[in-house]
């Protein structure tokens, strides 16, 4: 079988964006700022609707503002990725089919979550959503959020449904790689959503990463992804170690909420979240306010240092 039809390579620095809010509603100004930077800064491509991007707290109308919003900035030269899985196969094929219509790429499926479904059930979910809709598909597992995790054997069967173009593993275990390599076809994308091995999976041959620390950091993490891409190690682990201190102070709470307050510090964004989320505690806070100091601006605008400039911002 050969490779589905995509109408641009997805692979690199792919940013799980982040969704402003202002007063409870979508913030549709600060959303195109924040696309806007984030294709300045050369990023691979945009990840909309995910948990990173509290979608499931998301209605349909603005589901389909933030999708408006990225296709048409994106002017066709970087892949848009939409997330659009649930744990319902009905709601999932409409929701996949939405994106369609509005000129998504891709469509970010996640493994159907609380209901714990058997790996048989499993392959039907996604052998149904690949029938019903033209969207290129890649799985999103992610253990820790669905209580499930694919086998060997099912992601194999899963990459033979044709319309399925790639796995995402948010577990952070760089075994799978070579593990999952073996069962794979060579076009079919491996890809990580842990900023933490977002390095070392490129470097083992993984081919990017949906990442939430490039919405703070896009064009340094862009950098890393692409030298480790090209076998320049010596580069990427120098960048990997200077955002080391970023990617363990945006995981000690719930990412959506520290990602937002990262970008509240650097004066891009507001920090509002829905709930059930709520704000950063004092001491997340002060951990990410030290980890975002080498990348300030100042109140003009302007980098507070050329340091600053050169990592990225």
């Amino acid at each position: 079988m050969g490779k589905p039809s995509l109408k641009r390579r997805i692979g690199g620095a792919i940013t799980a964006l982040v969704t402003p809010f202002r007063d409870g509603a979508l913030d549709s100004v600060d959303l195109m700022v924040h696309v806007e930077r984030q294709l300045l800064h050369g990023i691979d491509g945009l990840l909309t609707c995910s948990l990173t991007g509290e979608g499931p707290t998301l209605t349909e109308a603005e589901r389909t503002r933030i999708i408006e919003i990225c296709v048409e900035l994106s002017e066709g030269q970087t892949p848009v990725i939409v997330a659009t899985g649930t744990n319902d196969t009905a709601t999932t094929i409409e929701e996949t089919l939405q994106a369609q219509r509005l000129g998504a790429d891709a469509a970010l499926v996640t493994v159907p979550y609380y209901s714990k479904p058997t790996q048989k059930g499993v392959v039907h979910h996604f052998e149904q959503i690949a029938a019903r809709t033209g969207t290129p598909l890649i799985i999103h597992n992610q253990p820790s959020h669905t209580a499930i995790d694919l086998a060997p054997a099912t992601i194999a069967r899963l990459a033979d449904i044709p319309g399925i173009v790639g796995i995402v593993d948010g577990s952070g275990d760089l075994l799978r790689i070579d593990l999952w390599r073996a069962l794979l076809p060579e076009w079919f994308g491996l890809y990580t959503s842990s900023d933490a091995s977002a390095l070392a999976f490129t470097a083992a041959g993984g081919h990017g990463c949906f990442s939430g620390a490039a919405n703070v950091v896009p064009r340094l993490f862009h950098s890393m992804q692409h030298s480790a891409a090209c076998g320049h190690l010596s580069a990427s682990l120098s960048i990997d170690e200077r955002l080391r201190p970023l990617f363990k102070a945006l995981a000690r709470e719930s990412e959506p909420a520290t990602v937002k307050h990262a970008l509240a510090l650097m004066r891009h964004m507001g920090p509002e979240v829905r709930l059930p989320l709520v704000g950063v505690t004092a001491e997340t806070a002060a951990e990410i306010e030290s980890a975002i100091a080498p990348f300030q601006f100042d109140g003009s605008g302007r980098p507070a240092s050329r340091q600053a400039f050169r990592l990225g911002l």
